[in-house]
Order: C-alpha cells, then sequence, then structure tokens
C-alpha cells in the first residue's frame, strides 16, 4: 500500500498472476504458498523452493492465516437491493405481499447492480464461489464475470401450474443456458431451478429434470423449508416433497437443495442415495421462524453432502458466511440439544470442499494441484486473539473484519480489506434500489 493509500499503483488486481503468499499460518505452522500462472496452487512448503517460477508479486502474509476460500450454495444475490425492506413478518405473507409484488417490477439492470453488490459482501467475507436463482440471470452473469468470483446461476422457474406459464420458465431457462455457455467463462456455470415443490407443476419439474440430464448441469431448488408445505403436499399428491421431486428425476448427484428443514428420516436416506447436496441456510430458517432446525447428522449418516447457504438479503439480511457457520453451529447444537454436534471443523468443511464439490468447481482444501481459492485472516486483531485453533476462532470469533485478503483462481479480489469498485457499487446499488422502490409505490398508487 502506498503513503497515500492507493492501491491502483499496484497492479495486484485484475488477471491473475503468479504470487507468493509469504509466511502465512497453516496448520500452526508458518508456511510459504506459491500460486502458478494457471491459477493454481502449485507449492506449500516452509520455504519458496523457488522450484515452479518467479512470482510477480510476494505478499507479506506474516500476520495472517490462510484458509480455504467459502462457497455460498444456496441465495438469491440481487435481492441485495430489498435488505431491511420487509422484515418481521410470517414466511407466506412476507412472500406474497412484499417480496413478489416488488419483484414484479425488476429490470436486467436491477438484477445487474444488486448482483455487484452481493459479490461485494461475500468477497468482504471470504466467499468466492455462490449458487443464485433469481430472475434476468443474463445480467448477474455479467455482473459475476466482472467481479471475478464463480457463480453457479439459475433462472428461478416458476409456473404455478399454468401451461403458458411454463413455456414462458422453459424459454428463459435454455435462453440462460445458452448464453452462459457462449460467455466461455469457467467460472460461471448454468443450472437449472425449479423454486419449490410447491410452485412448480409435475411437468415443469419433470422438465427441470431431463433438462439438467441433458446438458449435464446442476438443479438447484428448495426442499421443506416449512412444515405447511410438506402437510401441502402430502395432502396434494400423496408423497411427501423429497419423494414428489425423486418422482419426476429432480434427486441426483447434480441435485442442491435448500433449507429441508423438515425433512424425516426415510428423506434423509433417499437424498442420501441419490448423492444429493443440501445447503443449510440456518440464520434465514431461524429470522422465518420455519420451526424447526434441518437434521444435520441424519443427513451426515445418510451419506448426504451438506453446504452451508446464506439465502437472500431480504430474509437474512447479510452475505456473511462466517456468521453463518456460527449460527449452524449454534443452532445444531440448541435444537437438537447436543453439545457436540457439528464441531468447528465439520462447519468449514461445509462452507468449503463440500460446497465447491455441490458447486461442481473441486478443490476447497489447501494443496497442490488445487484452484487457488484462498482467505488471509488478519491474526493481529481481537476476534483472533489468541489463536489456538484456526478453525475454532473462523467459526466462532472471527468476522469479516479480520478478512485481509482474497483469491479466486489466484486472481486477488480483495488485497488488505481493500476492493477497487467497492464504494462505486454501493452508491450505483443504493440509487438502483431507491428507484425500484419508487417505481413499485408509484405502481401501487402509494406515493
Amino acid at each position: 500500500m502506498t503513503e497515500d493509500g492507493d492501491y491502483r499503483e499496484y497492479d495486484i488486481f485484475g488477471d491473475q498472476k503468479p504470487s507468493l503468499i509469504k509466511g502465512t499460518l497453516i496448520d500452526g505452522r508458518k508456511q510459504d504458498i506459491y500460486i502458478g500462472e494457471t491459477g493454481l496452487i502449485e507449492e506449500i512448503s516452509e520455504k519458496y523452493s523457488g522450484k515452479c517460477g518467479e512470482p510477480e508479486f510476494i505478499i507479506d502474509a506474516t500476520a495472517t492465516a490462510a484458509s480455504p476460500a467459502f462457497a455460498n450454495t444456496h441465495g438469491h444475490a440481487a435481492m441485495a437491493l430489498l435488505r431491511g425492506y420487509a422484515d418481521d413478518m410470517h414466511l407466506q405473507e412476507w412472500l406474497s405481499e412484499k417480496i413478489w409484488p416488488l419483484e414484479a417490477h425488476l429490470t436486467g439492470d436491477d438484477v445487474y447492480w444488486g448482483t455487484k453488490l452481493a459479490c461485494i459482501e461475500m468477497i468482504k467475507s471470504g466467499t468466492v464461489a455462490f449458487n443464485d436463482m433469481y430472475f434476468f440471470m443474463d445480467m448477474a452473469a455479467k455482473a459475476v464475470d466482472e467481479m471475478g468470483i464463480k457463480g453457479v446461476l439459475s433462472h428461478g422457474f416458476i409456473d404455478f401450474g399454468s401451461e403458458e406459464k411454463r413455456e414462458s420458465e422453459i424459454k428463459a431457462t435454455e435462453a440462460l443456458c445458452k448464453h452462459i455457455s457462449g460467455m466461455k467463462n469457467p467460472r460461471i456455470k448454468a443450472a437449472v431451478g425449479p423454486h419449490a415443490p410447491y410452485t412448480v407443476s409435475k411437468e415443469g419439474l419433470k422438465w427441470c429434470a431431463e433438462f439438467s440430464k441433458e446438458k449435464n448441469i446442476m438443479l438447484h431448488t428448495h426442499l421443506c423449508e416449512t412444515e405447511k408445505e410438506v402437510k401441502d403436499c402430502i395432502e396434494a399428491n400423496g408423497v411427501r416433497p423429497a419423494k414428489l421431486l425423486d418422482d419426476c428425476g429432480c434427486l441426483s448427484e447434480r441435485t442442491v437443495a435448500a433449507h429441508c428443514c423438515w425433512l424425516d428420516d426415510a428423506d434423509c436416506e433417499l437424498l442420501g442415495k441419490r448423492g444429493v447436496s443440501v445447503s443449510h441456510n440456518p440464520c434465514s430458517n431461524m429470522k422465518l421462524a420455519v420451526n424447526r432446525a434441518m437434521p444435520y447428522q441424519k443427513l451426515i449418516d445418510s451419506g448426504v453432502n451438506v453446504t452451508l447457504g446464506t439465502d437472500g438479503c431480504s430474509s437474512n439480511n447479510n452475505l456473511d458466511i462466517l456468521e453463518e457457520m456460527k449460527t449452524a453451529t449454534l443452532l445444531q447444537k440448541f435444537y437438537w440439544n447436543s453439545d457436540t454436534v457439528l464441531p468447528v471443523h465439520e462447519a468449514v468443511k461445509m462452507a468449503t470442499s463440500a460446497g465447491m464439490k455441490a458447486l461442481g468447481f473441486g478443490g476447497g482444501s489447501l494443496k497442490a494441484g488445487n484452484p487457488a481459492d484462498i482467505v488471509l485472516f488478519r491474526t493481529n486483531v481481537s476476534c483472533m486473539t489468541p489463536l489456538y485453533n484456526t478453525n475454532s476462532n473462523i467459526v466462532y470469533s472471527a468476522n469479516s473484519n479480520a478478512v485481509d485478503t482474497v483469491f479466486c483462481n489466484g486472481r486477488v479480489l480483495m488485497y488488505d480489506g481493500f476492493i477497487p469498485s467497492e464504494e462505486e457499487i454501493c452508491m450505483k446499488a443504493s440509487q438502483t434500489a431507491k428507484n425500484l422502490i419508487g417505481r413499485y409505490l408509484d405502481s401501487a398508487g402509494k406515493n
């Protein structure tokens, strides 16, 4: 950093360049990490050997501890524009009276700036990959491309049993898949996004399953978030939501199912058998009072890949995966009355290797040959002092202020807490949110 605080003099941002992270703590030992020009970790050693080449940048990391960067496996990024817009309401009223009416006025420009705002917030807390379901997702893809992180993007497919609406959702999904394929950016993937068994017809679910299989892309859905949706599904279809999804072909190793609070034992075993990944969203579930914690231990025992997500900012209200890790561990211990369930090393795994596996990006650990998705935590700040156990501090005490530097595929996204575009994006997103609310109020005759 220069004396006037201007990082732009250092060409550390932008395209990935060979770098050396010097003297960071890994498993309690000072280590050097060499990142090659392909964005992979090429060497981790007590002292860099020099065999892999000369770094263009050397980062003094002596006051840091390194962690694999994090994956957020469920969210609606552009809903960052709705942060604080509607709180403390019943879930269905919140959706039908506040969220859906406002979303009817969304534009592609809204989604672009909302997604960029979300990316800033995720990077600040060490997240470099996320799984997103929303609308105008071509604009979300543009935002992700520019921000340098990894995204799996799906159009929120909702047909409410209408054949006309279903055809429209099919076209939107196909168009998004074609658009992302044309971008030829390995950091960005398309997925199919049937919103939930209660908002998508059987015909729609079957189409989504076939499309996922045909294109070999992920299927992202909400599952068993509330007791009511389980009861309604049984009444309407004679089976529980997980069985309905399975009957329609939606459960496979490509599937990420969010929430899963109201699964029973048979549901857990079914998800394990099908190779499904589950996204635990404790903050959103607690705020919306779904009245049951996701059955973490039963899912693990059934062989399910359990990951971590934040949900959108209108139901959380932030995208801080560090907060989510702590909340997940506390909720599981409290609800299931077990002080040993979900220990810190498992919470970190949920947010790293398990999450990257679910999203198909691989890596998620600090090992030569893996993508250089790395977070450097400051060790000279109060919430990281003392440092008996890095995972314990990350889960139970760290906050985003402790995040110093973030790499994605070897590219520096944040250095010393600084992201070049942060101020501009926050200003533009704030104005975009104001304009969105204004359009909605005008249409409702409330201005």
